[in-house]
């Protein structure tokens, strides 16, 4: 299976020059504990990433003031990325080289169309093994007791 077939397709982004409250804003409107920051050029290149973790610790426990803070003076500027046909092998072996929860996927022309994060590979390990336990289950033979 590919990292696009499973990563999130809809993903919340930031500028770099907005405000870190703003991003806090956004994760909680979206419900998510990331974004992408994207090029200001208005092009779909990540830049870099913004988690709830950064801004708490980064922002708030490094004593910035999260309303005049730019995303930028936190974000990870480091984007690692695999592009949308790559395998969910070779995508966790990314993760675990770079030290990261999360790839951006991109298309053929190098665009964002999505990310990949652990968890989402997680839940499709939860889902395969829950069927291979529903199939051992019913290929126990029944003896009578």
């Amino acid at each position: 299976m590919s990292a696009g077939r499973i990563c999130s397709r809809v993903t919340a982004t930031a500028w770099p020059t907005e405000t870190v409250r703003d991003a806090a804003e956004r994760m909680a409107e979206n419900d998510v504990g990331t974004l992408v920051v994207v090029d200001p050029d208005g092009a779909s290149r990540a830049v870099g990433i913004v988690t709830d973790r950064d801004v708490a610790i980064r922002c708030v426990g490094g004593g910035l003031d999260p309303v005049s803070t730019p995303v930028s003076a936190i974000m990870t500027a480091q984007v690692h990325s695999v592009d949308e046909e790559t395998s969910i092998e070779d995508a966790l072996a990314r993760m675990a080289k770079a030290g990261t929860r999360r790839l951006v996927v991109t298309g053929r022309r190098g665009e964002m169309v999505g990310i990949l994060s652990l968890d989402d590979v997680l839940g499709l390990l939860t889902q395969e093994t829950a069927s291979i336990g529903r199939l051992l289950e019913k290929q126990e033979p029944h003896i009578p007791g």
